[in-house]
């Protein structure tokens, strides 16, 4: 299977939409000007060819009731010479006979009858034109004057090299022009393509829109916006990845020290003991593997794949609390629930919610002081919210926002984490058009962390 056929190059495109109506008014001049030349020459010599015959008659007299030809020899060099081509006449009486001349092809027999005639034959295989005039004061005497055709030929090749010689060159003329246009024209795409095709793939500058046509400027900056984009997303990408290189080195780093001390015990009992040490990283590990992998699910480019259904905001805060009440009950913190009013429905995906919600409630009993406690709280109203208040250290108002951040941890913090839950929170609250903030708790003591979604009631 061949690939795509390759796309034909604007300045070809542009040769071509220009140059060829060119051309073709050039075909349709070279007719109308050879039907004009034609024309024109063909007008020319039959006047002169009637104004011969006229000569002729004029030399015409009658003797003793006939008619006699008078026309000297020397006038009859100048009538009937030609540098091309030949012209000969014919005398014929009324009754038929030829009085003086040689013999010339008669009129067709629908041009048969009195008057001045015109018309084409052939004489000895060669194409004529005929002229044929009444003598005056003799009844019935003609005079037939025949020319060949290389005359009239060669004055149509004149009219017509004087008129589409200079056309030609005329047209030629504006063709080069019509190039050098399109190729001065052109200039700024093919240093646009030049000043993009040898950028490297760490130049993701903005490209200098100097010098390029305003009609291109559009698709500069749309290319600028793209590169903007395209640095914003590979910048994120490449911390992301040395962010996640240095978290899993840490664990990574202390199993392999683990194992190794396993490796060399020989007591069985110390053996167990340095394996049992092992598994806190080993789980430490898995949790950030499944965090990474949860935040590349959720990152934006896979809200296409998002399974929206109307869902019960209750329900869901209170299947995710009741979850975590025995993690809760380990580390010695009151969870508490309290629902709303109605029945507050958003549109969502159930399984991202509710990750959202098990990543606040995470960070929540990861934080909260000893006998602290939770509240889940689920608002009503035209815009429903979830909120999760805990007995944690309080945020400062600077480090509001960039807890948000991935791997971003307060400085000061003993507690072990990834720093990641709140930035999948961020990421699933992104993708549901909801917005996600941080406060004071309402006693003074902690945080409240809130997702609000957007107004109006959830699609069917």
């Amino acid at each position: 299977m061949t690939g795509p056929e390759r796309a034909p190059q604007l300045r070809t495109q542009l040769l071509r939409w220009l140059l060829a109506p060119l051309s073709l008014l050039l075909v349709a001049d070279t007719f109308i000007g050879y039907w004009v030349a034609s024309s024109s020459a063909e007008r020319a010599h039959d006047r002169a060819l009637v104004e011969i015959a006229r000569d002729v008659t004029l030399h015409v007299r009658l003797e003793d009731g006939k008619p006699l030809l008078d026309l000297p020899e020397d006038a009859r060099r100048v009538l009937f010479s030609s540098a091309q081509g030949r012209i000969v006449f014919e005398v014929i009486a009324a009754d038929g006979t030829r009085v003086a001349g040689e013999p010339v092809p008669p009129a067709p027999p629908a041009l048969r009858g009195p008057g001045e005639k015109l018309y084409d034959a052939a004489l000895d295989a060669s194409p004529v034109r005929v002229a044929q005039l009444p003598v005056a004061g003799a009844a019935g005497t003609v005079v037939r004057v025949a020319e060949t055709k290389e005359r009239r030929i060669a004055l149509t090749r004149e009219f017509l090299a004087s008129v589409i010689v200079p056309q030609l060159l005329l047209i030629l003329i504006a063709g080069l022009v019509v190039w050098h246009g399109v190729v001065r024209g052109l200039a700024p795409l093919e240093r646009l393509q030049r000043a993009l095709a040898t950028r490297s793939h760490v130049e993701r500058g903005p490209v200098s829109a100097e010098g390029v046509p305003g009609e291109v400027r559009p698709l500069v900056q749309s290319i600028n916006e793209l590169l903007e984009r395209l640095d914003r997303a590979l910048t994120l990408q490449a911390r992301f990845i040395a962010d996640a290189a240095h978290q899993l080195k840490t664990p990574i780093a202390a199993l392999r020290a683990q194992l190794e001390v396993a490796l060399r015990e020989q007591d069985p009992a110390r053996l167990r003991t340095a394996v049992e040490a092992s598994y806190p990283g080993l789980e430490r590990l898995q949790r950030l593997a499944s965090q990474l992998l949860s935040l590349a699910r959720n990152e934006p480019e896979a809200a296409g794949r998002l399974e929206m259904a109307p869902l019960d905001l209750n329900a869901l805060g209170l299947g995710v609390a009741t979850r975590w009440v025995p993690e809760a009950l380990k580390r010695g913190v009151d969870l508490g629930f309290e629902p709303a009013g109605g029945a507050p429905a958003v549109l969502g995906d159930p399984a991202r919610l509710a990750e959202l919600l098990d990543n606040l409630l995470d960070n929540a009993v990861r934080y909260t002081r000893d006998r602290g406690r939770i509240t889940v709280r689920v608002l009503d109203g035209p815009s429903p919210a979830l909120e999760v208040s805990d007995d944690g250290p309080s945020i400062p108002p600077g480090e509001r926002e960039r807890v948000f951040e991935r791997f971003h941890r307060l400085l000061g913090s003993s507690r072990d984490g990834s720093g990641l839950g709140l930035a999948i929170a961020l990421e699933i609250a992104r993708l549901h058009g909801a917005e996600i903030g941080l406060r004071d708790d309402a006693d003074g003591i902690g945080n409240t962390f809130s997702v609000r979604f957007p107004a109006g009631p959830p699609a069917p």
